[in-house]
Parts: structure tokens; C-alpha cells; sequence
């Protein structure tokens, strides 16, 4: 079996909490170890927030690696460390049951190739279902305010965060912009101007996102 790894940091903070580079390198190297596993090699997104999956371009790299049949295997310390929404993780699980590769998480326990993680993968998918269909009803529901308080559509040109760091991610992990428009559109979630989706629309909420993240990053 050939594994490649992941892993994160964004604050020096997280050094203090074991969370480090360096700790992360550490349990992964003893997991494969354990496994009989060969490391291809180890991806890594220093002072990178986990908020979304946009700007992680070495995230993004291990996905295409595995999506090219190039490892059979993704290992990642702590579910943080790769994903901090339900949606984003079952989007990445569901990857990998398409492509036909296995993600490993040591904390928790998680691993795809058993039973018990493809069960996971299947709840997960479920609830990210729902969360997306709540994030939909919030967009509507925000929208519909602004109208009764009388304010005209497009003053408050702000999306909810739910919806920006969804479209962001989708962008991040490859999703076309039509297909992502369309999406918003089936599910009537509201753009910010109450009209609907176009894939410019799609480009200019996943680049306001990574300018975001971006300023986050020099702030931190």
C-alpha cells in the first residue's frame, strides 16, 4: 500500500498543544510504520487556516496525486488537521470512495477501507446533505429579512459565511463553476443580490474567500 500524508498548522500556537509539524510528522511516520505502509510523501500547508478548504494548495495537490491513482492512501493525524465543517469532509470521503482510494484519520479513528469507516462515510454524507440544505434555508431566510426591513436587494451585499466558505471549498476542490452555479440554483439559495447563480457569480464569492483568508493569514 502506497500512503501519502497531510498535515496542518496555522498558528505557532498550535506548537504548544501538540499539534505541531513536527508532532503530526511524528504519529504518521509510527502509523505507516504499524501498517507495513510505503510513504510516497508528505503534503503540508503551513499558516493555513482550516476554516475552509480554499487556499490549501497542498491539499489540493494530495487530492489530485490520489485522484490520479498515483497512492492508495490518505493519513492524516487529526480531523482538524484536514477538515473543520461535516460538508468538506464528506465531500473529501466521497472522493475517495469514487476514485477508489482510503482516508485514514488517527484521531479519531477513522479508516474507509473497513466496514465501520465506509458506514461513517455514509452518515457523514447524510448529514453534510442536511447541513447543506439548512445552509440553503439560512440564505433564504437572511434574503427575505433584508426585503421585509426594507432594504433593496443588493445593499447588504454579504453572503452568509456558510455559503461563501461552501463555494470556496467547492472551487478548491475542483468542482466546474457552471456546475457549482446550477447547484446553488436547484437548492434556491440566494445570492447575496437575490438573483441567481452564474459562474462569474461562483468565481467572484471563491476569490473574495481566499483574499480573506489571505488577510487572515498576515494578520495572524
Amino acid at each position: 500500500m502506497k500512503a501519502i500524508t497531510y498535515q496542518r498548522v496555522s498558528t505557532g500556537k498550535q506548537a504548544e498543544s501538540g499539534l505541531s509539524l513536527e508532532d503530526q510528522a511524528d504519529r504518521l511516520a509510527a502509523e505507516l510504520g504499524r501498517r507495513g505502509w510505503d510513504h510516497a510523501a508528505t503534503y503540508t500547508d503551513a499558516g493555513r487556516s482550516g476554516r475552509s478548504m480554499a487556499r490549501r494548495p497542498e491539499l489540493r495537490a494530495a487530492l489530485e496525486v490520489l485522484a490520479a491513482g498515483e497512492a492508495d492512501a490518505l493519513v492524516v493525524a487529526k480531523l482538524d488537521r484536514l477538515a473543520r465543517s461535516t460538508i468538506d469532509l464528506a465531500r473529501i470521503m466521497g472522493r475517495a470512495q469514487a476514485q477508489g482510494w482510503s482516508l485514514v484519520i488517527l484521531d479519531p479513528d477513522l479508516d474507509t477501507s473497513t466496514p465501520a469507516g465506509k458506514l461513517t462515510a455514509t452518515v457523514l454524507g447524510a448529514v453534510a446533505e442536511y447541513e447543506s440544505e439548512l445552509i440553503a434555508d439560512r440564505a433564504r431566510m437572511t434574503h427575505r429579512r433584508r426585503r421585509l426591513a426594507g432594504k433593496r436587494a443588493g445593499q447588504a451585499p454579504e453572503l452568509p459565511d456558510a455559503v461563501r466558505l461552501e463555494v470556496a471549498g467547492r472551487v478548491d476542490q475542483g468542482e466546474t463553476l457552471a456546475a457549482i452555479a446550477a447547484d446553488l440554483d436547484a437548492r434556491q439559495v440566494p445570492t447575496a443580490r437575490g438573483g441567481r447563480w452564474w459562474p462569474s457569480t461562483v468565481a467572484h464569492v471563491a476569490r473574495s474567500v481566499a483574499i480573506d483568508a489571505d488577510l487572515e493569514g498576515v494578520a495572524a
